[in-house]
């Protein structure tokens, strides 16, 4: 019989046993399970996947229910359920990270990850975000030791449009534009993605917790509501950017695939111009979108033309532009 030498905890129907090596979960009823075999107290980085509260992988579950601290970053990238369908299925209370928090307070979430266990949650993959790197190098200046979990990102996930991940080139981010802010560096990107054949991924903008200029330079904390941007939006910014810039990378008639809440229940996907997206409604939030490279392959194509808006108009402009470039 297991003697739990340094203390058993309860909770939601599982117990915690710290031994003087290992930490071992019991569930009532089943065998033992050995989550890691020493008692150092860790930060871990979890992965929550892209749609609700079940995509959580078992051992981060596992890792969740025993932290002593739970913080859901919530500003680089949503789940499709509140908070609340978070908390019940994992039996913790969370802490809402926002954007000030982890950027500026780091310190905060940090704080006991010495002494006790503080679990960071992130839509998707804990690395999806350069933020998430820098939170991992603070923890090693204080030498806290760290630990990931991985999950499903849109950064794979994109795949379910039948686009080959290994034809895909730089991965952008598109931001809202403002009548005196229209940044175009995202096209120099595309630009060099398309010059060697490959598809971009763009990851679109996404605004919680934001301030407006006017607010943030009186030091008002007054927010804006949140924002998200549509493929819509983003196939129409694109437009705008060339016709500015000129130099034939994301036209009217260059072919792009549209998405949304992918991974989810009610993901959709709808291929087509950047003229037919531009006017398109995909729905709820989070989309992306993907500008096709000439090298597109048949079997891409084939998969694709499948949601197409007009499979007519999509084999028409297949033909013209992308017929040959493999």
């Amino acid at each position: 019989m297991l003697s739990c030498g340094l203390g058993a905890e309860k909770r939601q129907g599982s117990i915690f046993c710290r031994t003087q090596n290992s930490l071992y979960h019991f569930i009532t009823g089943a065998n033992i399970q050995i989550i890691r075999g020493t008692t150092t107290t860790m930060l871990y980085l979890i992965g929550l996947g892209l749609a609700d509260e079940t995509d959580v992988t078992v051992k981060g579950l596992e890792l969740i229910k025993k932290a002593e601290r739970v913080y859901l970053e919530a500003y680089t990238s949503i789940l499709l359920v509140d908070i609340a369908n978070l908390e019940a299925y994992y039996g913790r209370p969370i802490i809402v990270a926002d954007r000030e928090m982890v950027e500026s307070a780091s310190d905060e979430i940090l704080a006991g990850a010495d002494t006790s266990d503080v679990a960071f949650l992130v839509v998707g993959d804990p690395f999806g975000a350069t933020t998430h790197t820098d939170l991992v190098l603070r923890a090693r200046e204080l030498q806290i030791p760290v630990q990931s979990v991985h999950n499903a990102s849109i950064m794979s996930a994109i795949g379910a449009t039948g686009l080959q991940l290994y034809n895909f080139g730089q991965t952008v981010s598109m931001v809202f534009f403002t009548d005196t802010w229209k940044p175009s560096s995202f096209y120099d990107r595309l630009k060099e993605n398309q010059q060697i054949g490959l598809h971009s991924l763009l990851l679109l903008d996404i605004k919680v917790k934001e301030q407006s200029l006017a607010n943030l330079a009186r030091g008002r904390k007054i927010y804006e509501p949140p924002r998200f941007m549509t493929v819509a939006e983003c196939a129409s910014q694109m437009l705008e950017t060339e016709e500015e810039r000129g130099e034939g990378v994301c036209g009217p008639q260059n072919l792009a695939v549209g998405v949304a809440r992918v991974g989810a229940w009610n993901q959709k996907m709808a291929a087509g111009t950047l003229k037919q997206l531009s006017g398109i409604d995909l729905g709820a939030p989070l989309h992306s979108l993907v500008l096709l490279g000439k090298k597109t392959h048949y079997l891409e194509r084939d998969f694709v033309r499948d949601f197409a808006v007009k499979q007519d108009v999509f084999d028409t402009v297949w033909s013209e532009l992308y017929e040959g470039k493999q």
